[in-house]
């Protein structure tokens, strides 16, 4: 029988669970800052190193969205939160903010860019209030030309997102396509010069070009009004159903793939394509 681990009495209150908004989040914090004296691997924890924590925390939840999963959902919340709260901790050792000073300042922000619900400001549609958020947040940033809300796009993002946020900014000022035939006109010059310059065996023109045909079908996604990065999921999404389904059925044939040509297995995926586009029999 496993032994049952005993709690160390100083530790007893954190096992209780909090009734309220305010106890909850303040038994987090109690919880990483016990982790940050106690715990070898929290202790060596910068805000460099939880970059990639932070990213991970916030897919993982979209997922939970994705799927409908409220259950998990709820559990990658709190992941997120646990990396807010442990950065603001880590900040505020160093005496430089907190997790207080973050919540006032989230705070000021909301009430800043919705003067039509805490002031006296009438805005009665939805592109109004983004047009207003927009603004107060350009002035709040000292935003005033237009390269500059080019390179306020954070860097971070995912590529296809950021393409396709700085296309919509350029776009805002007129710099744009007259329509959806001028962008696609222009993905096939970018396939032409990707081609030239592989035939050329030119690595850094490749890339280049490469990166200018991916930016040109992120353009045409934008005029579509298709969310790229959602569209490449889709697809990779189907790529991994078909290939499963080529997997599945050398495995009923108790043959590898590794013994399998290429020619059987796009016979195999031809197969796949065939069956997801058959009706569903009544």
């Amino acid at each position: 029988m496993e032994q049952k681990q005993e709690i160390l009495e100083e530790y007893k209150h954190l096992y209780e669970k909090a009734a309220t908004e305010g106890e909850a989040v303040v038994r987090l914090i109690e919880i990483i800052k016990i982790l940050r004296k106690e715990c070898p691997w929290d202790r060596e924890q910068t805000h460099e190193s939880l970059r990639k924590c932070m990213i991970e925390e916030a897919y993982e939840a979209v997922e939970a969205i994705n799927n409908d999963d409220v259950d998990n959902l709820e559990e990658e919340l709190g992941d997120v939160l646990l990396q807010v709260i442990f950065h603001s901790r880590l900040a505020e050792e160093e005496n430089k903010f907190n997790f207080v000073t973050v919540v006032n300042r989230e705070c000021e922000k909301m009430l800043r860019r919705h003067p039509h619900v805490f002031l006296k400001e009438t805005i009665k549609t939805i592109d109004k209030v983004i047009e207003k958020w927009e603004n107060v947040k350009r002035n709040e940033k000292g935003i005033t030309d237009c390269k500059s809300r080019l390179e306020n796009v954070p860097r971070a993002l995912p590529a296809l997102m950021r393409s396709c946020k700085v296309q919509a900014k350029a776009a805002e000022v007129g710099f744009d396509w007259d329509d959806v035939k001028c962008a696609f006109h222009k993905i096939r010059e970018e396939t032409e010069e990707l081609k030239e310059v592989y035939d050329r065996d030119d690595k850094d023109g490749i890339t280049e070009e490469l990166g200018d045909l991916l930016f040109s079908v992120v353009n045409v996604a934008r005029f579509l009004k298709v969310d790229p990065e959602e569209a490449l999921n889709l697809t990779s999404d189907k790529f991994i159903r078909r290939f499963s389904f080529i997997e599945d059925t050398a495995r009923a044939r108790k043959v590898s793939l590794e013994d399998m040509s290429l020619k059987e297995m796009d016979k195999l995926w031809d197969m796949a394509k065939m069956l997801e586009k058959k009706p569903n029999a009544d």
